[in-house]
C-alpha cells in the first residue's frame, strides 16, 4: 500500500477523533513500496512481475518432470524426480526471501533543513551547490581512503557509505547494489545474499534440466537404434526444453559468474558501473576469502524500520504567514518542491519573488528591485523592532538543536566505522552560517 495524503486523511468522516489516533507506518510509507500481510511483507512496486517469474521456474519443471523425468525413473530411479522438485523448491523460497523482506531502506527524516538557515556566501562547487546552497557532500576516510557521501533530497538525510537512492522504490538503500525488476525488490545489505543464491540455484536448475534432457535423448537413440537427429524429433518436449534452459542459462549463469566477481573484490553492481574507470582503490576490499564471508558468514543486520509500528497521523502543514494577506512565495516554492520530490532551489523559488514584484517583466537594477519589493510588501512586512524581536529567539527543529546545523548524524558515522576507520575529513562548508540579511549588511 502506498502512504495516503494528507489531504486524505483530514477528509476522513472520523473527523477530528481519527486524526488524532494512530495508524500503521507502512499506511503512511513515504517510498513506492507494496505490502501485504498488514506490513509483515514489503515488496517493490513492480511485484506484478513476480508471478511470472515463479510461472518462468514452475512451468519448464512441470513439463521436465511429465514428459522426461518420469520415463528415466525406470533405469536411475525416483532420486530424478525427486531432485529436481528439491531444486525447484530451494529457489522459490530463495526468491521470496530475496523479495519479501526489506532490503535495508534508511529511514527518511520527518523534516528538512530550514531555508533561513543556509549560508549565502558560497562559492565554488558545481551549479546545484550554489543554487541550493546546502553542503552536496560531505567524506569520511574508510581504510585510509576519503569517500564522499551525498546528501539525499527526497528523504532529507547524508547517505550512509555505499548507500544510494532507488528512483523506482523512492528509498535510500544501504549497500545498494541495484533494482531487480524479476523479483520486484531492491538488492541491497539485507537480500543480497538471498538473490545470489537464487541466481545461483537457478543456474544448477538449468545445468540438471538440459543435462538429463540429452540423457533421455540418447537413451532414446541407443534404444531404437537411431540417429541423435531422429531421436530428437521423437521428444518434442525434450527439444523445447534444451532450448528454454539453454537461453536461461546464459541470464541466470551469467549473473552467476558476474557477482562472484563482484562478492571477490567486495563491489556492488552499481558501484562496479559507477566506478570503473576511475581507477581508484577499492576502501571495502578485504581480500576475497574475507570478502566471500562478509556476504555469507555474518549475521543479517536487523531492519531499521518497524512497518506494523502504530505512530501518530500526520498532521497537516499548515503555512505560517506573517499576515492575514501575505504568504510567502517563496516558501511555498520550496515546500511544493519537497512534497513532489525535487530538489529545493531556493534561488528559482526567490526568482519567482522578483517576478511577483516586477510586474512589467523588464529587468532593473538588483537595488532598485529591492527598493521596489520593499515598497510594495512595507504595508505587510515586520517592523524592524519587531525582526530584531524575532533574531532575538534561535529557532531550533523538532530534534531540539538548532536548525541550520548540517554536521553528519552519529548514525552515519557508525556505519562508516562498520567497514573500516572513519572520521569527519571536512563538510565543503566549514564555518559560521549567516542569514541572507547578515551577507547583505556585510556586502554593503
Amino acid at each position: 500500500m502506498n502512504a495516503e495524503p494528507h489531504h486524505r486523511l483530514r477528509a476522513s468522516p472520523a473527523g477530528a477523533a481519527d486524526a488524532a489516533g494512530l495508524v500503521r507506518t507502512y499506511k503512511t510509507w513515504k517510498g513506492s513500496n507494496r505490502f501485504l500481510l498488514g506490513g509483515r511483507l514489503i515488496f517493490g512496486p513492480d511485484v506484478r512481475s513476480l508471478p511470472l517469474t515463479v510461472f518462468l521456474i514452475v512451468v519448464p519443471v512441470a513439463v521436465f518432470c511429465g514428459l522426461v523425468a518420469r520415463k528415466l525413473i525406470d533405469h536411475l530411479g525416483i532420486s530424478v524426480i525427486v531432485a529436481v522438485c528439491v531444486l525447484t523448491l530451494l529457489a522459490l523460497v530463495l526468491l521470496l526471501l530475496t523479495s519479501v523482506r526489506d532490503p535495508g531502506i534508511v529511514p527518511r527524516n520527518v523534516h528538512p533543513p530550514e531555508p533561513e538557515d543556509y549560508d549565502a556566501s558560497i562559492e565554488g562547487g558545481s551549479n546545484e551547490t550554489q543554487q541550493s546552497r546546502f553542503p552536496r557532500m560531505k567524506e569520511v576516510v574508510i581504510n585510509g581512503i576519503i569517500v564522499k557521501i551525498k546528501y539525499c533530497d527526497t528523504c532529507m538525510l547524508y547517505r550512509p557509505p555505499r548507500c544510494s537512492h532507488c528512483s523506482i522504490c523512492n528509498n535510500c538503500v544501504q549497500r545498494f547494489d541495484h533494482h531487480c525488476p524479476w523479483v520486484g525488490q531492491c538488492i541491497g545489505l539485507r537480500n543480497y545474499r538471498f538473490f545470489f543464491m537464487f541466481v545461483f540455484s537457478a543456474t544448477l536448475l538449468c545445468v540438471y534440466v538440459q543435462g538429463f534432457c540429452w540423457v533421455y535423448v540418447v537413451r532414446i537413440m541407443h534404444s531404437e537404434d537411431i540417429s541423435i537427429w531422429k531421436a530428437l524429433i521423437k521428444t518434442p518436449a525434450s527439444i523445447a526444453l534444451i532450448i528454454y534452459s539453454f537461453i536461461a542459462f546464459w541470464f541466470v549463469g551469467g549473473l552467476t559468474m558476474f557477482h562472484s566477481y563482484l562478492i571477490s573484490t567486495n563491489q556492488s553492481t552499481y558501484e562496479n558501473f559507477r566506478y570503473r574507470y576511475d581507477g581508484r582503490d577499492n576502501p571495502f576490499n578485504r581480500g576475497t576469502i574475507e570478502n566471500f564471508m562478509e556476504i555469507f558468514c555474518t549475521k543479517i543486520p536487523p531492519s531499521r524500520n518497524n512497518f506494523r509500528e502504530k505512530i501518530p497521523k500526520d498532521p497537516p502543514v499548515l503555512p505560517t504567514p506573517i499576515d492575514a494577506n501575505f504568504v510567502n512565495p517563496v516558501m511555498g516554492k520550496a515546500m511544493s518542491d519537497i512534497e513532489m520530490g525535487r530538489k529545493p532551489l531556493w534561488n528559482e523559488a526567490s526568482a519567482e519573488l522578483g517576478d511577483y514584484s516586477n510586474d512589467d517583466g523588464v529587468n532593473k537594477d538588483p537595488r532598485s528591485s529591492e527598493a521596489d519589493a520593499s515598497q510594495d510588501l512595507s504595508g505587510t512586512l515586520p517592523t524592524e523592532s519587531t525582526e530584531r524581536h524575532v533574531a532575538s529567539h534561535p529557532r531550533r527543529s523538532s530534534w531540539g538543536r538548532r536548525s541550520g546545523s548540517l554536521d553528519i548524524s552519529p548514525e552515519v558515522l557508525a556505519m562508516a566505522a562498520g567497514v573500516g576507520d572513519s572520521r569527519r575529513v571536512t563538510d565543503g562548508i566549514n564555518g559560521n552560517f549567516r542569514t541572507q540579511t547578515e551577507q547583505s549588511q556585510i556586502s554593503s
